[in-house]
């Protein structure tokens, strides 16, 4: 059977066929699936459920292997693809695990940002009936990635430490309080890293919090507002669904509207 590099690449990237959605939709539960794994590992599990989960996350971790080489063999330009946004994440989300197993210090922190493959799941055609236009789409995009950054820090700063300040950080809960409390810039005090990577990270914590975090619900915020003030009238042509109460032309493409009664 002759496999076909077209075919493969398009059901890879394709929303809209049902081929093309379970692929991807499986990918993206794989995704959660092993960022729950990560979670987990932080509490004090048996032996035998902390090796089943580890087993688990051997067999995604191959799964994610192969789709990498498979977008990498049927892309049409390799080399370019290999630079891309997502390919680099795609990367970030394997390469620290097969590093990881000859005890590289350090590497496997870089698995916490498995998670933001999930940013390529964050389309209008994969999220179809949640995301009815553009502005929702901006909207979960901006939600996802506010979360993203929460796990990611908070994942990083109880890897970090949890070896060296374990009563402070024993579990993936308590390093999530810290990363909230820290980058919201309340910073109650009662959780302090003591490691000097630690205490890098809970800059780098504060420096987002006070420049990223208000920039986004910023946005937010002028999309919600913008939102209630326009009202649902679906184009014809392009399908955008909300425009200003007195349009008469879409914005988007300039196909006249329909006239609300």
């Amino acid at each position: 059977m002759v496999i076909n590099r077209e075919k493969i690449e398009f059901y890879l990237k394709d929303l809209e066929t049902p081929i093309g959605k379970v692929i991807n939709l499986s990918i993206a539960l794989l995704v959660l699936v092993s960022s729950g794994i990560f979670v987990a590992e932080t509490y004090h599990l048996p032996p035998d459920a902390r090796l089943e989960l580890r087993a688990l996350d051997t067999c995604i971790l191959i799964i994610f292997a192969v789709e990498y080489l498979l977008r990498l063999w049927s892309a049409e330009d390799p080399v370019k693809y290999i630079f891309s946004f997502y390919a680099v994440i795609d990367l970030i989300a394997i390469l620290p695990s097969f590093i990881g197993w000859v005890d590289i210090s350090y590497i496997r922190l870089l698995r916490w940002f498995r998670i933001l493959r999930l940013l390529r799941f964050i389309d209008r055609k994969f999220l179809i009936g949640s995301i009815s236009n553009e502005d929702s789409l901006i909207f979960a995009r901006i939600l996802f990635t506010l979360f993203a950054i929460v796990f990611i820090f908070s994942g990083l700063i109880y890897q970090v430490e949890h070896p060296a300040n374990p009563q402070n950080f024993n579990t993936f809960l308590d390093a999530f309080y810290f990363s909230v409390v820290t980058m919201t810039t309340v910073g109650f005090g009662d959780v302090i890293p003591v490691s000097e990577l630690g205490r890098l990270l809970t800059v780098l914590m504060i420096l987002t919090g006070v420049a990223l975090i208000p920039w986004q619900v910023g946005d937010l915020i002028r999309r919600l507002v913008k939102t209630a003030n326009q009202i649902e009238n679906v184009c014809l042509n392009c399908g955008l669904a909300f425009h200003d109460t007195d349009a008469v032309f879409c914005k988007r493409c300039g196909t006249q509207l329909k006239v609300n009664n």
